[in-house]
């Protein structure tokens, strides 16, 4: 995990950004444990990752945590979780791709695990 992200702070998006190129979704996802890259029909880019945990409330736990540091970047990830399991899926929205801030984002989560 990248130490350099976790010290930034998500910056607001409200478009007109250009989202990462593919080559800068690669070097980004170097800095981060485990994320994967996906892209859906409409060709828009997310990180996501599953979480596994050893009961529901351990999920349960861990996604009011990544909730709380989502409304703090002001950033805010799709998350489904149930019993054992979290899965998060972060992209720019605003963007129609992956930023920085997503970025930021995943290694503030991946914190989270390693407390």
């Amino acid at each position: 995990m990248s130490e350099d992200l976790l010290s930034k702070k998500c910056l607001p998006c409200e478009g007109g950004a250009i989202p990462f190129d593919v080559s800068d979704v690669h070097k980004y996802q170097k800095k981060v444990d485990g994320w994967d890259i996906t892209e859906d029909e409409n060709k828009v880019f997310f990180l996501q990752k599953k979480f596994k945990f050893e009961n529901f409330i351990k999920s349960q736990n861990f996604v009011n945590e990544v909730g709380k540091i989502s409304e703090k970047e002001g950033h805010h990830p799709d998350i489904s979780f149930g019993w054992g399991y979290a899965e998060i899926k972060i992209t720019t929205h605003a963007i129609k791709g992956l930023s920085e801030n997503d970025f930021i984002l995943a290694a503030k989560i991946d914190k989270v695990t390693n407390v």
